[in-house]
């Protein structure tokens, strides 16, 4: 097999272990209702923090631009005010996923995780018990670098892209890396709680970079993309305990 078609086997192995994953999700009781109590609690944040941007979205317009006298260039100030409430929706949805994944979701990914490969292997590999306090802070040091850093690199370059020539191909390099860090937040489940180092998961990832890209595909998809994000967690089990068998 040529390393074209092994580069296309891994992205479609990435999608189909996503699928794969909602599937075995939403036909488990368990991690049906973790799966959607992830999912309202990141709709709901979105809703809080979008209303709250948007009441004061004239406010933010003024600090930017002042509404015209000049009836020439009233069209171009509603235009932009247009853009900017797309742009602050798009930021409180951004937000607010950061904020669940590091305040909530991280417990229920793991969860989620436990509860799979309970359900294949039949038992949970873990080197040492943990209180559930330590436990929690553990995983909330994990998820930071996994999970905030490349969002807010992702963010950074699609701002950048607006004021550069090559701006569709820096929106095209900021979308892969949101996606790649998202799958690799799921992937990284196991290891991380296996107490593994930060070196070795990265090295796990960066030798498996196309089947990332794979399993983030889907979380490009306008209005699914938080459906695929909330049983992530499963398929991205399935697809650890399935590589490295132990």
């Amino acid at each position: 097999m040529g390393a074209g078609s092994r580069r296309e086997m891994d992205l479609i192995r990435g999608i189909r272990y996503n699928l794969r994953g909602l599937y075995f999700g939403v036909t488990n009781g368990k991690l049906l209702f973790l799966g959607l109590v992830r999912f309202f609690v990141v709709i709901i944040i979105m809703l809080i923090l979008a209303g709250v941007i948007l009441a004061y979205h004239n406010q933010i317009l003024d600090l930017i631009w002042s509404k015209p006298q000049s009836s020439w260039l009233v069209w171009l100030w509603h235009f932009l005010s247009w853009l900017l409430s797309l742009f602050l929706v798009g930021v409180s949805a951004i937000f607010s996923y950061l904020l669940s994944q590091i305040l909530f979701s991280v417990l229920i990914m793991d969860l989620m995780s436990r509860i799979t490969e309970r359900k294949m292997k039949g038992l949970v590999v873990e080197p040492e018990k943990m209180p559930i306090w330590k436990l929690f802070f553990y995983l909330v040091k994990q998820e930071i670098p996994r999970a905030v850093i490349p969002v807010v690199v992702s963010v950074v370059l699609m701002v950048l892209a607006w004021f550069v020539a090559l701006g569709p191909v820096m929106i095209f390099i900021s979308s892969g890396i949101a996606i790649l860090f998202l799958a690799w937040d799921n992937t990284d489940l196991i290891p991380a709680r296996r107490l593994f180092p930060f070196k070795a998961r990265f090295r796990l990832l960066l030798k498996t970079i196309l089947f990332h890209l794979g399993f983030g595909l889907p979380f490009l998809i306008p209005g699914l993309n938080l459906v695929f994000l909330s049983f992530a967690p499963v398929g991205a089990t399935l697809y650890y305990l399935d590589k490295y068998k132990d």
